[in-house]
């Protein structure tokens, strides 16, 4: 009978210990904050945007503590490799050629892809238009991906800059002649902004299924393959229960999430 009292102490200690760990997850996310309205830093320091409401409601979702992890995009792969965080969350297109690195959740939001010029500029998404000019692209990007591909070789001279914000910078003062960016993005980025003013996006909308995908979503190490279920169960949660309705509303007046 002592024995068994001793073991059911140790299975009840043991269970505690369990249930300690559980309430006490942490889910550390990488994220590079120049990307409003979906990740950005406020005045203060903080994070805001709406990647990041998305992370810290799928962390309330969990009941885990939500940490962010700053991070340059280009690295944001190889941090996750590195174990520098658990996941990215960062305006991350789901595409086929990050799958061959690292494993998606399901999709959190698609937004279309448009080329950037001054409204008098006369170009267009077009070799015709952009050959002979300079096109400043996000590196590591898919905008990246898809100006490399289809007009770096055809005479279009294609930058890449570390970050969208020195790709506006640029823009505005003539160094550049266009960019291709998210249309949300550089809307709330430049577009709505005294400085961009003179800009616009270009039509028609800018369209690779291959390259840009379904839309963007969660990217996860290859073998956390637990933390992939956790992290859709949540998605699918917030989807049902209108928390994602209700935070998007809070930045786009459009169904951000698409077809």
């Amino acid at each position: 009978m002592k024995k068994a009292l001793t073991l059911l102490s140790i299975g009840l200690i043991f269970a505690g210990l369990s249930c300690q760990v559980s309430a006490q997850q942490q889910i550390r996310f990488g994220t590079d904050a120049t990307f409003p309205p979906f990740e950005s830093k406020a005045v203060d320091g903080t994070l805001q945007g709406f990647d990041i409401d998305l992370g810290n409601a799928i962390c309330a979702q969990l009941k885990a503590k939500c940490v962010w992890v700053e991070n340059g995009f280009d690295g944001l792969i190889p941090a996750l490799h590195a174990r520098k965080f658990d996941a990215i969350i960062s305006s991350l297109s789901i595409t086929d050629e990050r799958k061959k690195a690292i494993n998606f959740s399901d999709k959190l939001f698609n937004t279309p892809a448009f080329l950037v010029a001054k409204k008098d500029s006369g170009l267009k998404p077009t070799l015709d238009t952009l050959r002979g000019k300079r096109l400043g692209v996000q590196q590591g990007s898919v905008f990246e991906s898809y100006a490399k591909k289809y007009w770096q070789n055809q005479g279009v001279e294609v930058v890449s800059y570390p970050s969208a914000d020195a790709v506006y910078a640029d823009l505005v003062v003539g160094r550049l002649d266009a960019t291709l960016d998210d249309a949300t993005v550089v809307s709330e980025a430049l577009l709505n902004k005294p400085q961009g003013k003179d800009f616009a996006l270009i039509d028609p909308q800018v369209k690779d299924e291959a390259i840009f995908g379904p839309g963007t979503g969660i990217g996860v190490a290859k073998q956390d393959e637990k933390l992939l279920t956790q992290l859709n169960g949540a998605i699918k949660a917030i989807r049902s229960d209108g928390t994602y309705d209700r935070l998007a509303k809070k930045y786009f007046n459009f169904n951000v999430y698409g077809e």
